[in-house]
């Protein structure tokens, strides 16, 4: 019956730390980590040293303290390298999407015109890229697809596509 009164303060001084607003006072990591270890370690040492409960109880204490302290930081460190971490793919998203928009910009205000007009056979199905008024050679592109020169421009079709199937 000795250990009730014990335990019911332990239970109250819990409630208090723990229960109080958040908007009264933001704990850390390190500070919420050092009070459940300390309390812990108070709790544990005073159980097991039974010579000396109060002896045993600091000594706890102050090793559940300093190793949830420990804790709490290591739990500090990882929330701040994932916030780091997200702020970084935040910066490498925004990059990325301003190079494409610089590069769709290019691309609009680059006009290809052809000086002289190339004859193509009329009954040619073989016909190349490079014969055809217009189209840009691109290397690695068959016959079968055309350059857009619209790529980007929304008010044209196929805007999003930098190649075009022939329709033919």
């Amino acid at each position: 019956m000795k250990k009730l009164p014990y335990f019911l303060t332990l239970i109250i001084l819990i409630s208090t730390v723990f229960g109080s607003a958040p908007a009264k006072a933001q704990w850390s990591p390190q500070a919420k980590g050092a009070v459940i270890g300390g309390l812990g370690g108070a709790a544990a040492g005073a159980l097991i040293n039974k010579r000396n409960r109060a002896v045993g109880g600091v000594v706890g204490g102050v090793a559940g303290g300093a190793i949830g302290y420990g804790v709490g930081k290591h739990i500090d460190n990882k929330k701040k390298q994932r916030a780091a971490a997200q702020q970084r793919a935040v910066a490498a998203r925004e990059a990325a999407y301003r190079r494409e928009l610089a590069l769709a910009r290019n691309r609009q205000t680059t006009v290809t015109t052809s000086t002289q007009p190339t004859a193509v056979p009329v009954n040619s199905l073989t016909a190349s890229t490079a014969a055809m008024p217009g189209a840009m050679a691109q290397p690695g592109v068959s016959n079968t697809y055309l350059a857009n020169p619209h790529y980007g421009d929304a008010s044209k079709p196929y805007s999003t596509e930098e190649v075009r199937r022939k329709s033919w």
